[in-house]
């Protein structure tokens, strides 16, 4: 039988997607389909909800320049040099991967947790690309503290805009990848026209005038906590730990025709996560300096984030379009990796109704603003969650033969659930979550910590709980 049948039988089988099975060689993409992807995804839509969420907690110049370039610059390598590498070896989901390792029963529970905390990440895209759709309809934009929708026509949008994404999502990898490289060169030409229209309603003429815009930082806006520069720092390294350390990627990389396409994870993080979320900063200091804002501030409150308007202020129907636009291509990668998880619990449903499902649960969780107003925290704390497993599939890569331990010992030992895994993750989550919360340490601060605990657990337990069948080696 020829290559060509054979690809075309697995790809029958596995629904078009690969879901259960190593890509073929024939389906791997080169560099470009990842640059595209990547460049769409992170300059999106919530670039325009975290970059004034950043001067909320009063940052300063240094802390939100010098610390976004360092961040990024740890989450750039921590794609190319675990992500990736891993994924190119073993080209399968990270769903698939972590049932050889931790067995069905185990793994069941986190695709559950990871589908469902993706659906939430993509449910303040939808939020976010609402605020811009919405305007037409004269909205009443969500504040800082909402939690409810605030009126019928916020729920009426929200459930299109949803609409739209979910069916996009369902239509597969190369349909995502497709609309990402379709729409982010107009995505991203949109947050550096935002940025140079708001230096000149700033009026910055030098790049001191632009230092100045944050200065030596303030204190932070009501309702915030006050970000230093490891703050910025570590956030900005961790905001994707779901995906990079905690190898949700593994799933996108496992199509890459080599590991260095890992690198081109740097256009979302300097394209998007760097100049965006200035632009979006800058944004956001020009409608601080409103009658509207100075109200809220007057009264003691936090002017609201919503990105719709603030685009619309600086570039017209141009923006409004663009924030519509980059939540599309952000919010359909994270419901297709939630379909791939709700997937994996329910191997024989097709992807496209489970990423409709995915679809579904993200447009409801649209539906509440806190998602997308408090998006440092949930990010935060979704990639604490997440990101300890990775360290599973990441230490028994590594150091499997070194720690004289089984790989994916769940498969070759039959067993349901690999108490190891569990008991690795319970640790360390339960550890630093305490240590978070009684001496209120920043939770991303306790993210590496938490990850490399879990490696080391996993490793030692591994070590005294295998019982290695005959026959089988490290």
């Amino acid at each position: 039988m020829g290559q060509y049948n054979i690809d075309e039988e697995i790809e029958e089988l596995a629904g078009g997607e690969f879901e259960r099975e190593r890509v073929p060689p024939s389906k791997l993409k080169s560099w470009k389909s990842f640059l595209g992807m990547y460049a769409g995804e992170h300059a999106a839509g919530t670039e325009f909800t975290i970059g004034p969420l950043f001067l909320t907690a009063g940052v300063s110049a240094f802390d939100l320049i010098i610390g976004l370039l360092l961040g990024n610059l740890m989450a750039v390598l921590s794609w190319r040099f675990l992500t990736a590498e891993i994924a190119v070896k073993h080209r399968l989901t990270l769903y698939y991967q972590l049932e050889k390792i931790c067995g069905r029963k185990l793994v069941v529970g986190y695709n559950l947790a990871n589908g469902i905390l993706f659906c939430f990440l993509a449910g303040a895209m939808i939020t976010v690309s609402a605020t811009a759709v919405g305007i037409p309809f004269d909205m009443e934009m969500p504040k800082l503290t909402d939690t409810l929708p605030n009126g019928p026509t916020f729920i009426l949008v929200v459930l299109a805009v949803g609409a739209v994404i979910s069916l996009v999502a369902s239509k597969g990898y190369d349909t995502v990848s497709k609309a990402a490289n379709w729409m982010s060169p107009l995505i991203v030409l949109a947050f550096l026209a935002c940025g140079i229209v708001a230096l000149n309603q700033l009026g910055v003429k030098s790049f001191s005038d632009f230092w100045n815009i944050w200065g030596s930082g303030s204190d932070p806006f009501p309702g915030q906590i006050k970000y230093t520069f490891w703050h910025v720092v570590i956030w900005s390294w961790f905001a994707n730990a779901a995906m990079h350390i905690g190898m949700s990627d593994l799933s996108v990389f496992r199509f890459a025709k080599k590991a260095s396409s890992g690198w081109t994870t740097a256009a979302g993080m300097y394209i998007g996560h760097y100049m965006a979320w200035i632009a979006a900063a800058l944004l956001y200091a020009v409608y601080l300096k409103s009658p509207e804002a100075q109200a809220f501030l007057s009264n003691g409150e936090a002017p609201p984030v919503a990105p719709g308007p603030l685009a619309d202020n600086a570039i017209g129907l141009f923006g409004i379009i663009a924030v519509v636009l980059a939540g599309w291509t952000t919010a359909n990668p994270t419901i297709y990796r939630a379909g791939l998880a709700f997937q994996a619990i329910i191997p024989k449903a097709s992807t496209f109704w489970v990423t409709i499902l995915a679809g579904t649960v993200a447009t409801v969780a649209g539906l509440f603003p806190a998602f997308a107003m408090k998006l440092l925290d949930f990010v935060a704390l979704y990639g604490f969650i997440l990101a300890p497993v990775g360290a599973v599939i990441v230490f028994e890569h590594f150091f499997h033969e070194r720690a004289g331990i089984v790989r994916n010992y769940a498969e070759i030992a039959q067993i349901n659930y690999n108490k190891s895994v569990l008991w690795a993750w319970a640790i360390s989550f339960g550890l630093f979550y305490f240590i978070s919360i009684r001496f209120e340490v920043f939770l991303s601060f306790v993210t590496l910590p938490a990850w490399v605990l879990c490696g080391i657990l996993f490793l030692i337990f591994s070590k005294f709980l295998q019982r290695r069948p005959l026959g089988t080696s490290t």
